[in-house]
């Protein structure tokens, strides 16, 4: 192997220490905890809904309106099951039942959130709108933190070769 695959093997090696660690850093944070309360409280009280009070107002709705309902339902269940699995891995990563290395992986990763015109919203019920709303917002604040912590950090500046050369010391000599 010739020095520059050396320097570019240890260049990786780095890059994913900092990302391994960047992702342990969120998942002991304040942050994930406030997080994983909120969304973990949304996937409940919308569950609440739709098995109560949501079954009774989709009853009171026209043939295409309870269409209109069910398929935002569904499209709620998917977005807040996306969320909770997202903050699952992290809390796996938090509890050393998961390495922040697996947590990489892309099959981890949040899917782009296709931003929707409201589907005739306006015969909905409004706590299903609400509940919708509220699933869009803190999806988007976990895709941000995904990105933050996944995707955008993937290219990040070049590599400083002296920087490296000492981190290899520092590693090497402790």
């Amino acid at each position: 192997m010739g020095r520059t695959e050396v320097t570019a093997i240890d260049a990786d090696a780095l890059g994913a220490r900092s990302r391994t660690t960047e992702v342990l850093d969120f998942a002991r944070s304040e942050l994930f905890d406030r997080t994983f309360r909120e969304g973990m409280e949304l996937v409940e009280e919308t569950a609440a809904y739709l098995d109560g009070d949501g079954r009774q107002d989709s009853r009171l709705l026209s043939r295409a309106a309870a269409l209109a309902y069910a398929g935002e339902s569904m499209k709620l269940t998917t977005r807040l099951m996306q969320i909770a699995s997202w903050l699952l891995v992290q809390r796996a990563v938090r509890e050393d039942d998961m390495t922040a290395a697996s947590a990489c992986e892309p099959r981890y990763r949040l899917a782009e959130r296709k931003v929707e015109a409201s589907p005739g919203r306006q015969e909905l019920p409004i706590a299903l709108i609400e509940y919708a709303v509220r699933a869009e917002r803190l999806y988007d604040r976990v895709q941000h933190l995904d990105r933050r912590m996944y995707v955008d950090g993937e290219d990040d500046a070049p590599v400083n070769p002296v920087q490296n050369q000492l981190d290899r010391l520092r590693a090497a000599f402790g």
